[in-house]
């Protein structure tokens, strides 16, 4: 987990890098996006240092890094792609517009992350060998729990269940933000040469 966490925080720097050269010369709809996926890197940057222990933890700043987060997915994030705004130095690929539903839950789903993100704010990091909570008997991930018989991954429904996902370390829900990222890029984002 800590190698994905790494993983991702890595290339979300070098995509923060690329996107701050790219947005040169962006103009309407397409600077607002460029300019709200800027304000989604920078609180990913931030919290991916302490999610890796590189700044010390802050339950306010994941709580105010979630608001970000919140305030540009969903239905905020979907706004921001009328079809066909691809014009100057946009990063959409046409896929956007021909697989809509599937962007649209992404944007979804990345709302309900940051959501439960910023309401699991003061459940903070979880340690190793901890018992309880997501790894221990009984919780998220234990007997019965998230991956054990009849858990949260047995029945797909209950990663929905934003009561449950706030149940979970920051990490956790930090890592599933960071993935709904990348797969909504890999996938829907020009990738810069």
């Amino acid at each position: 987990m800590k190698l994905s966490v790494l993983f991702l925080s890595g290339a979300l720097v070098v995509s923060g890098v690329a996107a701050a050269v790219a947005h040169g010369g962006a103009t309407g709809i397409v600077k607002e996006r460029m300019d709200a996926m800027g304000a989604m890197g920078k609180v990913m940057k931030s919290l991916s240092a302490m999610m890796r222990g590189e700044t010390e933890y802050d339950a306010e700043a994941v709580r105010k890094g979630a608001e970000v987060l919140q305030s540009h997915s969903g239905e905020a994030l979907t706004k921001q792609f009328p079809e066909g705004s691809i014009e100057g130095p946009s990063e959409a690929k046409p896929e956007i517009w021909s697989n809509w539903e599937e962007f649209s839950g992404i944007s979804g789903q990345l709302k309900l992350f940051a959501t439960a993100l910023g309401e699991a704010a003061d459940n903070g990091l979880s340690t190793p060998g901890a018992r309880g909570g997501m790894m221990g008997q009984g919780g998220l991930m234990g007997q019965g729990g998230m991956m054990g018989q009849g858990g949260m991954m047995g029945d797909p429904s209950h990663m929905q269940n934003p009561e449950l996902l706030a149940q979970m370390p920051v990490q956790g829900l930090f890592n599933m933000t960071a993935q709904t990222c990348s797969a909504c890029h890999t996938k829907f984002r020009i990738e810069k040469k």
